[in-house]
C-alpha cells in the first residue's frame, strides 16, 4: 500500500490538511461512505506512528473480503483527495469569482454586485501582477459584461476592461512559457516553433501599457538577455529589474526566473568571464533571503555545492561556513553526509587547514560521480601543495583509472583528464626554465575544459615544483 497513489497522496499533506480533510469525510454532503472515513482514519494513524500501511488490516476496517473491493475503495478514497484539494485551491483563489457567477445566473443584482466586489477587493489587495492576476481580472470583467449586456443590448458595456485583462495575461503567459522554451532550447539543442512571439514582442515594442507594465517589462528582459547573452546590459537590466519588481510574481515564478539568471552567470564562468562570481553569489544570496530555492522544504545537493563553491571564489569561507550548517538539514537525507563533507573540506582547503579537509573527504562516501571527482581534484591539490608527490603520483594514476572505469561524457570526462594532465605536467616543470615556465602557462591559459585553472596559474605564479 505504501507505492499506491493514495498513500503517497497522504504522506504529501500537512497535519493542518490532515486535519481539514477529516473534517471534510465528516460531511455527509461530500461524503456519505463510513468505509472511506475508516480507511482515512487507519491510514492516518499509520502516518503519525510512521508504520507502513498494512493491506489485511485495512481491509477489515473497511469491512471488505475480497482484494477488488478494497482496491475500489482506496480509489474512492482517492478521489475524494483530489475534490478536496480542487475546492481548497477554487475557494481560496476563486471563490467570490465563482459565488458571482451563481449570483448572476440567478439574476440577483445586489448579491452579484456584493460578490464582484469582494472579488476585486480581494484581488487588488494581493500583492501579485502576474498572469494569474490578469486572468482572475479578466473573468471578473467577463462576469460585469455579462450581467450588464443580459439587461441591455444598447448602451456602454466594459469589453474594453475585459480585453486589456486577457491581452495581458496572454502577453505574459506567452513571455514565460518563451523563455523556458529558450532556456531548454540552448542546452537540448531543439527547436521549438514560437508562433505568435514576433507579434508579441512587436506588441510589447510600440505599445506603452504593455511595455511599462512591471511584470511584463521583467520577462521581456530575460527574453532579452536569453536570446542575445553577448549583450551584457540585457542582464544588467533584468537583474535589477528582478530584484526590483519580483514581488509582482509567485513564489514558483521568481525562483524559475532567478535560477535563469544564475544559469546565464555560470555560462558566462564557463566562458573564463570570472566577474560573473559576484553576480552568481549575489543572485544565489538574494534568492535564499527570501526562501526561493527550497522546494518542500529541501534543497537540491547540486544547488548546494554550487552555492559554497561560488561563495569560495568570491573570497566567503564564513559565509561558506555558515551556510553549510544553516541548510544542512535542508538537504534530503541520502545526500546529506556526503555533501555536507565535501563543502566543508572545501572551506577547510581555503583556509589552508589541509588536517580538516582530509579528514572530511576520508569520511564521506560519494556516490554521486560529480562529487567524487570534485573530491578528488580536492585531494590532488592538497598533496601537491603539501609536497605530498608519492602520494599525488599514485593518486594521479588511480583517477585516471577511475574516470575509464565511469561513463563520463563530454566535459566532464575531458575537463578531469586535462587536471590529472596538467598536474604530471607541473610536476614535471623545469623551474629554472623560464621559457618552459611562459610555455607551460600559455598552455594552461588557452586549455579548455579545465575547470582549475586559475589553481594551476596560481601554482605557477608561487613557482611551485618538486
Amino acid at each position: 500500500m505504501e507505492k499506491s497513489i493514495l498513500w503517497t497522496s497522504l504522506v504529501s499533506f500537512s497535519g493542518l490538511e490532515r486535519k481539514h480533510f477529516r473534517q471534510w469525510l465528516a460531511s455527509p454532503f461530500f461524503c456519505r461512505k463510513e468505509s472511506l472515513r475508516h480507511l482515512y482514519a487507519y491510514l492516518c494513524d499509520c502516518l503519525e506512528n510512521r508504520k507502513n500501511p498494512q493491506p489485511e488490516y485495512a481491509m477489515l476496517i473497511c469491512e471488505v473480503s475480497d482484494i477488488q473491493s478494497f482496491r475500489l475503495t482506496m480509489s474512492e478514497l482517492q478521489s475524494q483527495v483530489e475534490a478536496f484539494l480542487a475546492y481548497q485551491t477554487g475557494h481560496n483563489e476563486y471563490f467570490h469569482i465563482c459565488l458571482a457567477g451563481a449570483w448572476r445566473r440567478k439574476g440577483l443584482e445586489k448579491q452579484f454586485g456584493r460578490a464582484l466586489d469582494q472579488a476585486t477587493a480581494a484581488l487588488t489587495k494581493q500583492p501579485r501582477r502576474h498572469r494569474g492576476y490578469y486572468e482572475a481580472m479578466a473573468d471578473i470583467a467577463y462576469e460585469r459584461y455579462q450581467f450588464s449586456s443580459s439587461g441591455q443590448r444598447t448602451g456602454e458595456l466594459n469589453l474594453q476592461d475585459l480585453l486589456d485583462a486577457t491581452e495581458m495575461a496572454f502577453v505574459l503567459g506567452k513571455l514565460r512559457q518563451s523563455c523556458f522554451a529558450l532556456s531548454h532550447q540552448a542546452v537540448y539543442k531543439i527547436q521549438y516553433d514560437f508562433g505568435m512571439l514576433d507579434d508579441v514582442l512587436k506588441q510589447i515594442r510600440s505599445k506603452p501599457a504593455l511595455s511599462d507594465n512591471p511584470a511584463v517589462s521583467l520577462y521581456y528582459h530575460c527574453y532579452l538577455f536569453l536570446t542575445a547573452p553577448e549583450t551584457e546590459q540585457y542582464f544588467d537590466a533584468f537583474r535589477h529589474l528582478l530584484i526590483l519588481h519580483r514581488e509582482l510574481l509567485p513564489p514558483d515564478e521568481q525562483r524559475d526566473l532567478y535560477l535563469l539568471a544564475i544559469n546565464y552567470c555560470i555560462k558566462k564562468i564557463n566562458q573564463q568571464k570570472s566577474g560573473y562570481f559576484k553576480q552568481a553569489f549575489g543572485l544565489y544570496k538574494s534568492a535564499l533571503e527570501v526562501n526561493l530555492l527550497l522546494e518542500n522544504g529541501l534543497l537540491s545537493p547540486f544547488a548546494f555545492n554550487n552555492i559554497v563553491a561560488i561563495a569560495l571564489k568570491v573570497g566567503e569561507p564564513e559565509w561558506a561556513g555558515q551556510f553549510i550548517s544553516e541548510y544542512a538539514p535542508s538537504l534530503e537525507s541520502r545526500h546529506r553526509e556526503a555533501s555536507v563533507k565535501l563543502n566543508l573540506a572545501r572551506v577547510a582547503y581555503l583556509k589552508k587547514d589541509y588536517r580538516s579537509a582530509m579528514l572530511n573527504l576520508q569520511e564521506a562516501d560519494y556516490k554521486d560521480l560529480i562529487n567524487n571527482l570534485i573530491a578528488k581534484t580536492l585531494l590532488l591539490k592538497i598533496f601537491y601543495e603539501t609536497d605530498e608527490y608519492d602520494a599525488l603520483d599514485a593518486h594521479l594514476l588511480s583517477m585516471h583509472r577511475f574516470i575509464g572505469r565511469q561513463r563520463v561524457i563530454g566535459y566532464h570526462r575531458d575537463n578531469y583528464l586535462n587536471i590529472i594532465r596538467y598536474t604530471r605536467r607541473l610536476m614535471q616543470l623545469k623551474w629554472t626554465e623560464s621559457a618552459e615556465i611562459v610555455s607551460f602557462r600559455t598552455q594552461v591559459e588557452s586549455a579548455a575544459p579545465l575547470s582549475e585553472k586559475e589553481w594551476f596559474i596560481e601554482m605557477i605564479r608561487q613557482g611551485r615544483g618538486v
